[in-house]
C-alpha cells in the first residue's frame, strides 16, 4: 500500500477544505465590515480553521510529494474512505471554534461538544442534513453558509472534484473516480475519467447558477437562495430556517424547490446526453422512468391520504381540512424531498395516517438514480432486484429455460446480480445493527423502537428526518455521544455505498492477501 500518496492527497483534501472555508471567512469579513456583530466570533472561528488546516494540509503533502502519482485499487479505497472523515473534522471546527469565541452557554448551542460538531461537518458532507441544533437561526450567517457548502460539495463528492482539477492523480483518477462515484455501475459520459468528472461539476455548477437565479426571482434573498441551492442540489437539506422551508410560506418557492429536488435525483448523465442532443436516448432511459413512477405513484398515494384530513406545517400552521390544492403541495413535496433524500419538510408528515407514513418510510430506501447526489439504495437496484427475483420465480416452473435477465438492451452478469443482492442484504443488516445500538446507548432515555429505526434509515440512506423523535419537527441533539458516534458511521457507510468503508474492517484488506 502506497502509504505516502495517501497522505499527500490528504493533504491536498485539507487544503481544498481550507481554501472553502476561506471562501466564507472573506465573506464573513465583509458583513462584519458592513456592521454585524455576530460575524466576528465567526470570523474568528472560520480564520482559525483555515491556519490549522492549512499547515496540517500543506504538513502531510510536503511528506508525501515525492510518492508517485499513480493511485492502486486498495489506495483508492483507502483514500476516499478516510477522506470523508478527514474532512469532517476539518469543517467541524469553525462550529466549536465559534462556540468558544463567542461564549455561548451549553443551554444555547450543541455545538459546545466536538462530536455534536462532527455529527453536523459529517451529515452536511454526505448531504444527510440530520441537525443537532435546536435553534438554526441562532447561528451567525457565515455558518449557516459553511453548512450549506458542505453539502454542496458532497454533493457529487469531494474525491470527484479532485479528479477534476487535479491531474496529478494520473491513471488512478479513474480508480478513485469509480470508489466515489454514486450508484453501481459508475460509467463515465466522455472516455477520459478527468473529463467526465469536470462535465459533471460543470452541469452541478451550472443547474446551481440556475436555481439561485430562480429563487431569487421568486422572492428570496440572495442569501437564502445560495444556502437553499447547495441544499437542494446535493440532495442535502440544512435550511436557514428553523421551520425549514415552510418557514417561507411560498407556494413559488415550493415548487421551485420540488422541480430541483426533482432534478438533483437524475443521473446526471442524462444531462450531458441532452447537451449532445441525445433526446431519444433520455426520453427511454428505463431508470429515468421508473424514477419519476415511483414519485408519481408515491405522490398520488400521500395526495389522497392526507386529503381533507388535519395538516400541520412545519412553520406551526394548521390546516383543518386540507383541500386538494393544500393536499397537492404539501404531499408532493415530502414526498420528493423523503425519496431524493433532500429532507426538506414543509409538513409534519409524523402526524398523517398510517399509510402515508408507511409510504414515505418505504421510500427512505429507494432514493435517486444512480449518477445522481442523491442517496438510498437506488432506482436502478430495485429495477435489477425485481428483474432477478422475476426470473427467479420463473425458473421454478420452466427450469430448463435460460433467459438472460436484462434491463433495457444490457444484460445483468452474475457478478452485478450477486453485488445487487449483497447490497439490499447489507443496508438491511446495516439498518438492523444501528437501531439496535441506538436502543442500547439510549435505554437511559426510553428510547422507542421507530425512534430507533427511522433514525438508522435516516442516517445511512442520508435522508435526515425519520419519524418520531427524530421526525421533520424534530433534532438529533438529545442523542448520547455515543449513538452520534454511529450514526456518523452510518452516514459514511451510506454515502459511500457501504462496501468501500466495510473492507477496511477486513484484516486481509490490511495485509493485501
Amino acid at each position: 500500500m502506497k502509504t505516502l500518496v495517501i497522505i499527500r492527497n490528504l493533504g491536498l483534501l485539507l487544503l481544498v477544505t481550507s481554501a472553502s472555508i476561506l471562501l466564507v471567512a472573506a465573506w464573513s469579513c465583509i458583513q462584519w465590515l458592513l456592521g454585524d456583530p455576530s460575524e466576528k466570533a465567526a470570523l474568528q472561528a472560520l480564520i482559525m480553521t483555515v491556519a490549522g488546516g492549512g499547515l496540517v494540509g500543506m504538513g502531510l503533502w510536503l511528506v508525501g510529494k515525492r510518492a508517485r502519482h499513480t493511485v492502486g485499487r486498495r489506495d483508492a479505497i483507502l483514500l476516499v474512505a478516510t477522506s470523508w472523515f478527514v474532512a469532517a473534522a476539518l469543517s467541524a471546527f469553525p462550529y466549536r471554534l465559534w462556540t468558544a469565541f463567542a461564549d455561548i452557554a451549553p443551554t444555547d448551542c450543541a455545538f459546545t461538544n466536538y462530536v455534536d460538531c462532527y455529527f453536523e461537518a459529517m451529515s452536511g458532507l454526505t448531504t444527510t442534513g440530520a441537525t443537532v441544533l435546536t435553534n438554526i437561526e441562532a447561528l451567525p450567517r457565515s455558518l449557516h453558509l459553511w453548512r450549506s457548502l458542505t453539502h454542496w460539495l458532497g454533493g457529487l463528492g469531494i474525491v470527484v472534484l479532485f479528479v477534476a482539477v487535479l491531474p496529478m492523480l494520473g491513471v488512478g483518477g479513474k480508480r478513485l473516480f469509480r470508489v466515489e462515484s454514486p450508484g453501481p455501475t459508475p460509467e463515465g459520459v466522455t472516455p477520459r475519467i478527468q473529463e467526465t468528472a469536470r462535465v459533471l461539476w460543470l452541469i452541478y455548477l451550472s443547474l446551481t447558477v440556475i436555481e439561485i437565479l430562480v429563487l431569487r426571482i421568486v422572492g428570496l434573498t440572495w442569501f437564502d437562495s445560495v444556502c437553499h441551492t447547495f441544499a437542494t442540489l446535493a440532495t442535502g437539506g440544512f435550511s436557514t430556517l428553523n421551520s425549514s422551508v415552510a418557514g417561507y410560506q411560498s407556494v413559488a418557492v415550493d415548487t421551485v424547490i420540488i422541480i430541483f429536488m426533482v432534478a438533483a435525483g437524475v443521473n446526471f448523465g442524462l444531462y450531458f446526453q441532452i447537451i449532445k442532443g441525445r433526446w431519444r436516448s433520455v426520453a427511454g432511459d428505463r431508470e429515468l422512468r421508473c424514477y419519476l413512477g415511483f414519485l408519481a405513484i408515491g405522490s398520488a398515494l400521500v395526495v389522497f391520504s392526507i386529503l381533507n384530513r388535519e395538516l400541520v406545517t412545519t412553520d406551526g400552521t394548521t390546516i383543518a381540512n386540507a383541500d386538494l390544492g393544500d393536499a397537492v403541495r404539501y404531499g408532493v413535496f415530502q414526498v420528493v424531498g423523503v425519496q431524493t433524500t433532500t429532507g426538506f419538510c414543509t409538513a409534519d408528515f409524523d402526524l398523517w395516517p398510517f399509510l402515508p407514513k408507511f409510504a414515505m418510510l418505504l421510500l427512505m430506501f429507494v432514493g435517486g438514480s444512480a449518477g445522481s447526489t442523491g442517496g438510498g439504495i437506488k432506482v436502478i437496484r430495485f429495477m435489477m432486484a425485481f428483474k432477478i427475483l422475476w426470473a427467479e420465480l420463473e425458473r421454478v416452473f420452466h427450469p430448463n429455460v435460460v433467459r438472460p435477465v436484462k434491463i433495457g438492451n444490457a444484460v445483468i452478469d452474475t457478478e452485478m446480480k450477486l453485488a445487487t443482492m449483497v447490497y439490499f442484504v447489507g443496508i438491511a443488516v446495516l439498518t438492523l445493527l444501528g437501531m439496535v445500538a441506538l436502543m442500547l446507548f439510549e435505554s437511559g432515555k426510553g428510547i422507542d423502537s421507530i425512534t430507533a429505526l427511522t433514525a438508522s434509515i435516516a442516517t445511512l440512506n442520508n435522508i435526515g428526518p425519520g419519524l418520531a423523535r427524530v421526525g421533520a419537527t424534530c433534532n438529533f441533539g438529545w442523542f448520547t455521544s455515543s449513538s452520534k458516534c454511529v450514526m456518523i458511521l452510518l452516514m459514511a457507510l451510506g454515502r459511500l455505498e457501504v462496501m468501500t468503508i466495510a473492507v477496511l474492517f477486513f484484516p486481509r484488506f490490511w495485509r493485501g492477501d
